[in-house]
């Protein structure tokens, strides 16, 4: 009777024990994720301004998605179930009426508090300007905050640690923003720990996607104000008033503690009904 040492099994090729590794997971996912929208970004340069008012951005969306659908298929050779369309418009819709209340809710104390009063109006047609700019943001950070970075992070590490870690990267990712600061840090960190907890009680994309759309595109396209740190280009034209830490300064309503206040509950409900759910993993 003979024996087969363990050392005359053979190993798996090196390629393939590189492309295993969570970190080389990582850095693919986010290339793939990246390229396809800077890519995108420098073609559309080529066309003449009048010409490219919206659709590069629709289309960068699409890239996007095609990208990490691609690595997901190629590389994790699994069913891209975080974006399937089953039951994708009712997770989305409860997005988007997340995001519109947390907008309703900061919006009406701002205004009770008297840091905002209404100067006119714009066209209403201004509002449609905003519009693909916001679905390519929405796309593009939850894919590559939520279901790229904090996703494989908890593959290592378990939920605790990724969620943390994913909140502080997303924050610092809008570190050269106009008027960032350290409150606008935190608020940003709390707006990532809503968002990922939006994810951890679906474990998919939309209901995330829905929050951060209708947030950023009510403030930028309706209310004209900045939206970290980007100028609003919208329908009523909003003059602030008062100190930062209430009005957002140049940061924009993000940067205000009321906000803070508001996502920070959101935060609270959505990670309880995740944890209620079984959803919060501990350490692998």
């Amino acid at each position: 009777m003979t024996t087969t040492s363990p050392d005359n099994y053979a190993r798996p090729p090196l390629r393939r024990r590189l492309l295993a590794h969570p970190f080389a997971r990582a850095v693919l996912a986010v290339l793939f994720v990246l390229v396809p929208f800077i890519g995108l970004m420098v073609l559309s340069e080529a066309v003449p301004k009048p010409y490219r008012a919206g659709w590069p951005m629709l289309l960068a969306a699409l890239g996007v998605v095609g990208g990490y659908r691609f690595y997901v298929r190629s590389f994790e050779r699994r069913v891209v179930t975080e974006l399937g369309l089953a039951g994708a418009g009712e997770e989305l819709r409860r997005g988007l009426g997340l995001g519109a209340l947390l907008v309703v809710f900061c919006s009406a104390v701002l205004l009770a508090a008297g840091a905002w009063t209404a100067t006119g109006t714009a066209h209403w047609s201004v509002m449609f300007t905003p519009l693909p700019e916001q679905v390519m943001v929405a796309f593009m950070e939850e894919i590559l905050f939520r279901a790229v970075i904090f996703r494989l992070l908890e593959k290592s590490w378990g939920t605790t640690i990724a969620f943390v870690v994913s909140s502080l990267l997303f924050a610092l990712a809008h570190v050269p923003n106009e008027g960032f600061s350290v409150f606008a840090a935190v608020m940003t960190a709390v707006a990532s720990a809503t968002l990922t907890g939006a994810w951890l009680v679906t474990r998919r994309l939309w209901l995330p996607i829905g929050i951060h759309f209708a947030w950023n595109y009510l403030f930028d396209a309706v209310f004209s104000l900045p939206v970290s740190g980007h100028p609003g280009r919208g329908w009523i034209q909003i003059a602030t008033g008062g100190p930062d830490w209430l009005t957002g300064g140049a940061y924009g309503v993000e940067g205000s503690v009321v906000t803070l206040v508001g996502w920070g509950a959101a935060a609270v409900v959505l990670v309880a009904i995740a944890r209620r759910r079984g959803q919060w993993l501990p350490q692998p």
